[in-house]
């Protein structure tokens, strides 16, 4: 647990302890008066607090106000509860996240809390995307060569049109590339291969991909960009061409979300070490630490709340014109290099955030 950090036990058994703090979702011990007596990292992550802070005070005032009928149950303490997509408040962004307590048997008012976030990433579904992924990028792989056919054929039928209806030959083949396109979107979603990784300057790779989406969108118009370095962030660990097209598709989307907004636009980009909350992805049977954080938030209306649960799915887009897989090949580029991404709404400050951790690369 947080409040008293384990042991090394090299090559022998895990203790409780040292199991409950390698778990990626909350856990939180609740003594007989409600109090938080001691909690594991993923709490301390989800809090936005370090453990010492949290034991003592209760968790209904960390995460409240709740839904009555859930606070009654929890400060009761005498049943078990499950409640489901249970809005909570954090600092001032709103978190959606499933809830269980446990009463402990011999220890009357004692429980086990535990919380696990929902709506953000793959971690509570590991390898559904890529089970999901697998028929379209099938799928893809037969499409294209009728395509082709058809590109070749309008073409070919272009040469011996009228000049008034070439057009339509032209619309053909440019109709053919917007699909072939998007067929080889669905393909990289699909592959399994990885890029290498090694240390590279987050800042570096942000700048890059702001002048990146400037120079392919022109000007901003009424948004502004404002960054917020944290100047003594150590290098991550990540591929750098992989990460520049994470922070294209993020910073891209924050920027339509702005001029959403009629005037006023912004866009922040924040990046911070996150000491001692670091963020545990589970990845091959093992915790990774994510302390690079990057955040990129912008005051645009937010994600229609029936999408929020599900904006990390193939084709899932509040665009009309979208094909909701942007955001699908971040969570897959994130996830190749070890890392998470996740999203929440200040509904105070009127901003939506999405956030990268990545590990950072040893020296």
């Amino acid at each position: 647990m947080a409040s008293i950090p384990a042991e090394p036990q090299g090559t022998a058994r895990p203790d409780a302890r040292a199991q409950l703090s390698g778990l990626i979702f909350a856990v939180v011990l609740l003594d007989a008066e409600g109090l938080i007596a001691e909690v594991n990292h993923a709490a301390e992550d989800l809090l936005g607090t370090s453990g010492s802070r949290l034991i003592g005070t209760r968790l209904t005032d960390r995460v409240g106000p709740l839904d009555p009928r859930v606070e009654a149950r929890l400060l009761a303490g005498e049943e078990a509860l499950v409640a489901r997509d249970l809005a909570i408040r954090v600092g001032e962004a709103e978190v959606r996240i499933n809830l269980t307590a446990s009463p402990l048997g011999g220890y009357p008012g004692w429980q086990v809390v535990t919380l696990s976030q929902i709506g953000h990433d793959e971690a509570a579904h590991p390898g559904g995307g890529e089970a999901m992924l697998g028929a379209p990028a099938v799928l893809a792989h037969e499409i294209k060569n009728p395509l082709a056919a058809i590109r070749g054929a309008a073409q070919l039928a272009a040469r011996k049109l009228p000049h008034a209806d070439k057009k339509l030959a032209r619309m053909i083949t440019d109709e053919v590339d917007r699909i072939a396109r998007l067929i080889d979107r669905m393909q990289q979603l699909g592959s399994t291969r990885t890029g290498p990784v090694e240390a590279c300057n987050p800042h570096e790779a942000i700048r890059a991909a702001v002048a990146t989406m400037r120079a392919a969108n022109g000007t901003h118009g009424e948004v502004e960009i404002r960054e917020e370095f944290d100047p003594s962030l150590p290098p991550v660990l990540a591929n750098r061409d992989a990460l520049e097209q994470v922070l294209i598709n993020l910073i891209s989307n924050a920027r339509d979300a702005a001029l959403g907004k009629g005037g006023g636009g912004e866009i922040i980009v924040q990046t911070r070490f996150v000491s001692g909350l670091a963020f545990s992805a589970i990845r091959n049977g093992r915790a990774v630490p994510l302390p690079i954080e990057i955040t990129i938030s912008d005051n645009g209306p937010g994600i229609d709340p029936t999408l929020r649960d599900h904006v990390f799915e193939p084709f899932v887009s509040s665009k009309p014109s979208g094909q909701g897989l942007g955001l699908s090949l971040v969570r897959k580029l994130v996830r190749d290099m070890n890392g998470n991404v996740s999203h929440d709404r200040d509904g105070r400050a009127g901003l939506t955030h999405f956030r990268l951790h990545l590990p950072q690369a040893q020296d």
